[in-house]
């Protein structure tokens, strides 16, 4: 049975040109570091659910990316971030939104996942369940960064949010997930951000919604989505992937060109997804200029990229 991994880290304009060769550098380290978390998993023997869960928490926990550690500030220079987490085996879920100082909000998600009745929880309820379950939580402090800092003072100046990578200056930093296939083939996605520079305060987007922006089925497919939050809840992305592979017989690559470089474009939504099939096979597409991205299966193939 082949098994795999694949991860992203935001999509958008990302060029060559504006990018320094010691900050690629850091990113593909940051990128092959979580996508080994992962794998290293899946060759013991391990579950695709705490495969996908360890190579997020790794994403998380980097400054690079808009998730944890690296979240953007909200219209009032706070940090709300949302994560989602499925199993396809049985097609449970979990999913918060707009927490606040929890480490690792993909863990929460989980939690909420595997030991309430809910699927969604959002806010101090979240935060609340948060504390009940252990989890480790930090200060506003660990979650500033001076180059966040930075971006979110411009936004305020042009009065606009800033989507991940649609700022002329900054297009390198976004929404994190990973989907996964184990060696039993059971699929697993999950997505985590910090949304939008100066979003509104209590703005969600679509990596949370099942469906939406992360989804996980073993009939099918495990997807995580990246890119303009509002046109992929419109789209039903990840959904739609899996549907027209249960229903209209597409293959994984088939299905995600239908949706990601075909109805995504005509709505103008702009990104782009990681994605596994029940047989391993793996698709990383994006309608955008550069997506961070990295795969790594059974077969022995290893990717980690940038650009188009």
């Amino acid at each position: 049975m082949n098994y795999g991994i694949a991860i992203h880290g935001g999509a958008g304009t990302i060029l060559r040109s504006s990018m320094t060769a010691e900050k690629e550098e850091q990113y593909t380290h940051a990128l092959r570091t979580a996508l080994h978390i992962g794998f290293a998993i899946l060759d013991k023997k391990g579950s695709a659910l705490d495969a996908v869960e360890a190579a997020v928490r790794s994403l998380e926990d980097c400054p690079l990316f808009n998730a944890g550690k690296g979240a953007v500030f909200n219209s009032e220079g706070k940090h709300e971030m949302d994560a989602a987490i499925m199993d396809g085996s049985d097609l449970c879920a979990g999913a918060v939104s707009l927490v606040q100082n929890v480490k690792n909000p993909v863990s929460l998600a989980r939690k909420i996942m595997e030991n309430t009745s809910h699927v969604f929880i959002s806010g101090p309820g979240a935060e609340q369940y948060a504390q009940a379950f252990g989890l480790r939580l930090e200060t506003d402090e660990y979650f500033h960064d001076d180059f966040r800092w930075e971006q979110w003072q411009k936004s305020l100046l042009a009065g606009k949010t800033i989507l991940d990578h649609t700022d002329t200056n900054d297009k390198k930093f976004g929404t994190v997930g990973a989907v996964a296939c184990d060696a039993l083939g059971n699929l697993a996605a999950a997505t985590s951000t910090g949304g939008m520079t100066n979003k509104h305060t209590g703005r969600i987007g679509d990596s949370p919604m099942i469906g939406a922006g992360t989804y996980a089925n073993n009939k099918t497919c495990a997807i995580s989505c990246t890119g303009h939050g509002e046109l992929f809840i419109r789209a039903v992305v990840a959904h739609d992937i899996s549907a027209l592979m249960e229903y209209k017989n597409l293959t994984l690559s088939e299905a995600c060109e239908e949706v990601v470089m075909k109805k995504l474009v005509v709505m103008e939504g702009e990104g782009g997804l990681v994605a596994i099939d029940k047989n391993g096979n793996i698709e990383m597409p994006f309608n955008s200029e550069g997506m961070y991205r990295a795969l790594k299966s059974s077969a022995g193939k290893e990717v980690v990229a940038i650009y188009k």
